[in-house]
């Protein structure tokens, strides 16, 4: 129980670590800044290439994996540069998972644009950090940098620290 003394600095702590939350949470993703040269390794129970709009669609059990990357989800639309040269995005939905590190995320749909960086995942974004979870409409992950920004009614939920 805190004191009615001390309630009002509670509450102003509170306000200040929970404020980013309401317009937004900027946060670290992923352990290490991703090496989009690596090569992307897709399986899949099922592939259907068109080779006339230059995609692929996976499905059933799609995983895919770029270093230390892993994203899965129902069906991916891969779609390939024009000169089929490599791969400029996915196309992620049905429910997607991406893994970096030790931080995942759950989403709807998920968008990787491969030659910018950006993965973008909308539609109930959960992010979990150790034992720390952001809950979104929208998550913008830039692999840059190695951060990411939640927003759409963003609810966070920390741990406080434990001394052993």
């Amino acid at each position: 129980m805190i004191p009615v003394r001390h309630f009002g600095m509670f509450a102003l702590g509170l306000l200040t670590i929970c404020l980013p939350a309401l317009a937004g949470a900027q946060v670290a993703f992923g352990s290490a800044q991703a090496d989009r040269n690596l090569p992307v390794e897709v399986t899949s129970d099922n592939l259907s290439v068109n080779q006339n709009d230059n995609t692929a669609l996976f499905t059933g059990n799609v995983v895919i994996a770029q270093g230390g990357m892993r994203l899965s989800a129902p069906r991916v639309l891969v779609v390939y540069l024009a000169d089929r040269s490599g791969i400029a995005a996915l196309e992620a939905t049905d429910g997607v998972t991406l893994v970096s590190g030790t931080d995942a995320a759950e989403a709807r749909r998920a968008d990787y644009n491969i030659v910018s960086g950006m993965i973008e995942l909308r539609g109930d974004v959960l992010l979990i950090q150790s034992d720390n979870a952001i809950t979104g409409e929208t998550m913008s992950v830039d692999l840059n940098a190695g951060t990411a920004q939640v927003s759409g009614r963003v609810r966070t939920v920390l741990q406080p620290g434990r001394s052993e």
